[in-house]
């Protein structure tokens, strides 16, 4: 295995094919340079250089060699930089998971966008799914961060922080009586269709939908089923039943959906910011740091 400085003086030897300017050059003396180069040969098993009233030059082997260490060093050179980038949290990748919902809030755009702004060497691998997907890709480390909404039973092994509160609205069928409506009381539902999702997908979710629809005087009666909460609102426009959804959800405009607030009793949703406990890389504190930051540039408008 050839020593890699060896490659650096040779490098030096064959831009000034002199032996003592290269030997300059490095701060050494000319006849431990020339000893190197001999250990060189002899590693490769060639000569490299011959020597001229002026100095030296390169044989066939040695052009052939310079193109190869020319690439070889700068190689090493990047890998170092990446190296050292990585180190500092400023290159690499992160994963990050979200939820269909939490999709749609304004925070996880800024977020991203502030994040690819501060470190643009970063890859940021986004993924789509469901609170108890997101929880077991984190727990396995497909994941390194998730945007969703986990009960607090969920986040028992986990880093959860809160950094978003948002009122849920109702999404009624366009020619329902309650359409021409600005703002209803969940009991004014009580009769109702609902439209949900599977409780498992979302516990704290679902558990606030039917927590608030207990405090109003009735359980909700569900008809049907879709994967995730941006699911039920082409049911409702198809007129299947009504569902409550988060107030950014009200971006996903149907023609045959009215988005109605609700006064007095209603749930609120809220997305977390979830990691496992360790490991906890440098860029992942990078990008806990943007978030933070954006964070504390919104405090006091936590609820949207």
């Amino acid at each position: 295995m050839v020593e890699f400085k060896r490659f650096r003086y040779f490098l030096i030897c064959a831009e000034e094919l002199h032996f003592t300017r290269a030997a300059e050059k490095l701060g050494i003396a000319q006849p431990p340079l020339s000893q190197q180069i001999k250990l060189l040969e002899r590693e490769i098993g060639t000569k490299l250089f011959n020597r001229t009233t002026r100095g030296v030059e390169l044989t066939r082997a040695g052009e052939s060699l310079l193109s190869d260490v020319r690439a070889i060093l700068a190689a090493s050179k990047r890998a170092i930089v990446t190296a050292q980038q990585i180190g500092r949290g400023e290159a690499g990748s992160i994963r990050v998971g979200f939820t269909g919902s939490v999709a749609l809030n304004p925070l996880l755009s800024r977020v991203f966008a502030g994040f690819r702004q501060a470190y643009p060497l970063v890859d940021v691998q986004l993924a789509e799914s469901t609170t108890r997907a997101s929880l077991e890709a984190l727990r396995n480390g497909q994941l390194d961060f998730g945007f969703i909404r986990p009960s607090e039973v969920e986040l028992d092994d986990m880093f959860g922080q809160c950094i978003h509160k948002e009122r849920m609205y109702a999404a009624v069928p366009i020619e329902h009586p309650l359409a021409s409506s600005e703002a209803i009381q969940l009991s004014d539902l009580s009769r109702e269709a609902f439209v949900l999702y599977p409780r498992a997908n979302g516990q704290a979710l679902y558990d606030a939908v039917i927590g608030a629809c207990q405090r109003s005087g009735f359980s909700p009666r569900i008809v049907q089923e879709a994967p995730q909460m941006t699911s039920t609102v082409s049911l409702v426009a198809a007129g299947v039943g009504v569902t409550l959804v988060t107030e950014s959800m009200r971006q996903l405009h149907n023609s045959r959906v009215r988005y109605l607030g609700l006064v007095g009793v209603a749930p609120v949703a809220e997305t977390y910011l979830v990691r496992r406990v360790r490991p906890v890389s440098p860029i992942m504190m990078s990008f806990q740091t943007v978030v933070a930051s954006i964070l504390a540039a919104d405090a006091g408008n936590m609820i949207a």
